[in-house]
Order: structure tokens, then sequence, then C-alpha cells
């Protein structure tokens, strides 16, 4: 049989792949929530010295990372589990949590790699369409919970609409969650939240053995290239996910741009009230300009253009800027450096239509 292909699992045929954000030729990309800073002042150092020694395996443990992690956040080192990003992670809870037939909740638009995940776990997706204001309907969630329900997914602030729940309204929502469901709370853009009530995970999972937190250095820590990120839950779970990594998956490099990065902290919390800075400036100006644009706690901000989508994108990508659209609902704006975000304020500018605003249709 010359033409016979290899059996693959029938389940890979309804997953959709993970698509990135698009880089062009030559200008500006704002299409992948990278930070524009570089890496801190001292971690190229520490990843230059640890590189040295790339002909031996990295820590398994990453004891040094999550003895960090845990000094930084009050926690204990065995409530940290560390990965190649909190995408992987994010795979480990649903190897941990998750079998064929069960059901995954979250909300939508949200996060790409979660039908994805949930896909190849073999398990069904249940969507929650967000509220008209972008942001998570949280009771229509708790309420999507069913007795095949496994795992249910939070993303604060929510990628790729920028909105952040308020440690109240999601306090609400974990007391309705049965203590059997595993309740994930990806804090990926958590660095760039702000306000008296912004929801804080490592303090959150205290009082929840069902809650595991997934956070990540690739944002505001400026190391997405080398893939680490972290998931702080109970020790139950903890050990569970590290139980369920891939061996040595995460390179010494990485472990050491990490830890170097925590111990620069004071420069971090400058970095990212800089990037505030510029979302808010970024979000002003677009709303001058006549559109409507949702409160971002995150490093980018998002336009709802619905049957626009494309042409926004094209009108950018011919002045050389590329942002990331999400076909049918709207495009992402990373918030770059300040030259970048002045051509994307041009761009918008000078792209007009009769409905602006973006609302849904």
């Amino acid at each position: 049989m010359p033409n016979a292909r290899p059996i693959l699992r029938a389940t890979l045929d309804a997953v959709p792949a993970y698509v990135p954000g698009s880089t062009a030729p030559a200008g500006w990309k704002l299409s992948s929530n990278e930070l524009a800073h570089p890496p801190l002042d001292g971690v190229l150092d520490a990843v230059s010295t640890a590189a040295t020694q790339m002909n031996r395996y990295p820590d398994l443990a990453a004891v040094e990372v999550r003895s960090s992690l845990a000094d930084r956040l009050d926690v204990p080192v065995r409530h940290i589990a560390v990965g190649a990003g909190s995408s992987e992670l994010l795979q480990q809870v649903m190897r941990i949590a998750v079998d064929p037939g069960d059901e995954v909740v979250y909300a939508w638009r949200s996060f790409e790699s979660y039908p994805i995940v949930t896909g190849l776990a073999g398990a069904r997706a249940v969507e929650v369409p967000l509220n008209e204001d972008e942001s998570h309907d949280l009771p229509a969630m708790a309420d999507a919970v069913s007795d095949r329900t496994r795992a249910v997914v939070v993303c604060t602030p929510n990628n790729p609409t920028g909105r952040a729940l308020r440690s109240s309204e999601l306090s609400d929502f974990l007391a309705r969650i049965p203590s059997t469901v595993l309740i994930v709370l990806d804090e990926a853009y958590t660095e760039f939240a702000t306000g008296p009530d912004r929801v804080d995970g490592a303090r959150i999972y205290r009082d929840h053995p069902n809650l595991v937190v997934l956070r990540t250095f690739s944002k505001a820590y400026g190391l997405a290239g080398l893939r680490i990120g972290y998931a702080i839950a109970h020790e139950s779970v903890a050990e569970a996910l590290r139980k369920a990594a891939v061996p040595f998956g995460v390179s010494s490099v990485a472990q050491a741009a990490a830890v170097a990065s925590l111990e620069r902290h004071d420069r971090l919390i400058r970095r990212v009230a800089a990037v505030v800075a510029e979302r808010t400036r970024v979000r002003d100006t677009l709303r001058s300009q006549g559109w409507t644009v949702p409160d971002s706690a995150a490093n980018f901000v998002w336009l709802r253009l619905t049957d626009r989508t494309s042409d926004f994108t094209e009108h950018c990508r011919r002045v050389g800027i590329t942002v990331r659209p999400y076909e049918p609902d709207g495009v992402r704006i990373t918030i770059g450096e300040p030259a970048a975000n002045d051509a994307l304020l041009r761009a918008a500018g000078t792209y007009s239509y009769r409905n602006r605003g973006g609302r849904r249709q």
C-alpha cells in the first residue's frame, strides 16, 4: 500500500491551528503582544553565563526559579510549577484534569489556545459570549458548568479585549463553582493591571484548593523568546502539573533569565508604568478620533470592527504596521515603542468608515 498514510487522531480535524501575529517586511510589529523593551539590565549577562553550560541538561525541578518566585510571592515552593510559558502550563492542566468527553468552560472571545488545548484533550468546549463591554460574563459562565465540566478557564486581563475582572466579582464567581472543578486563572498580563480591586491570583488561590493561577515571563519581563512561565496552586495540583511536564522543558538559559529578572523587580515596575502610560495615550487618542475602545488592563488595546476587521488590518499593513486580526470580531493592537504607537495612531486617524465605533452586529 504505497499511498497509505498513518492514521492520526480524528479529533485533530476539529482543532484549529494557532495563528501567530504576522510580521511585515518592514515597519512596526504590533501583532504579538511582545514587549518593545529589551531584557532588564543585567539579564543578558545572566543568560550569557548560563549559555556556557548548554551542553548540560537544565535543572529539572527549576529549584532556583521556584525559590525566587516563592520569595517574591510569599507562597510555598511546593505550590509552584514551572513550564515553557503559560501556554505549555495550560496544556499540562488539560493533561491532569480533562478526559475525552469532558467539558471545558471559557469565555469567548478569549485566548485562542483555549479551543486548541480543549480539542486536543478530546473535550467539548463550552464557549460563553463576552458581555457587551468586552468583559467576562461570570454569572453565565457559572451557569454553564455541568456534571461533565472538569475545568473552567478565566482570563484576566482578557486576551484579546484587555478587560480585567475585579477581585470582588471573581470571589462571587469562585463561590459558585463546585470544588471538584479545576478553575484556571490565566494572568499572563497581570503586571499591567492596576487599581485597588485588581485580581491577584497569588493571594486568592490560598482559599481555593481547586484554583490554579498561570503567569508568564513572556510579557512584562520581556522574555518571550525564551519560553518560561509558572503556575501557582495547592500542593496536589502543583505536583500533578510537575508530573505532567515535558522533562527538561525549560532551558537553563530561560531559568537564569527568570531569576535575574525577579531580582530586578523595581526596574520592572518602572518599565510597566511606561507601558501603561503609552496604553492610556493610545486609548485616549483613538477615542478622540471617534473609535470605541474598551478600557484595557494589558499591554494592548482592542477594536471591535466586525466585518471591517480585514479592511482595517490591510489598511495598517499598507502603511507598514501589523496588527492582529480576529475574524470576524475585531483587531488587537499591541502597545509598542512611542514611535510605533504614533504610526498606528496616524493610520487609525486616516481610516474612516461610517461605523467607526465597531458595534456588534
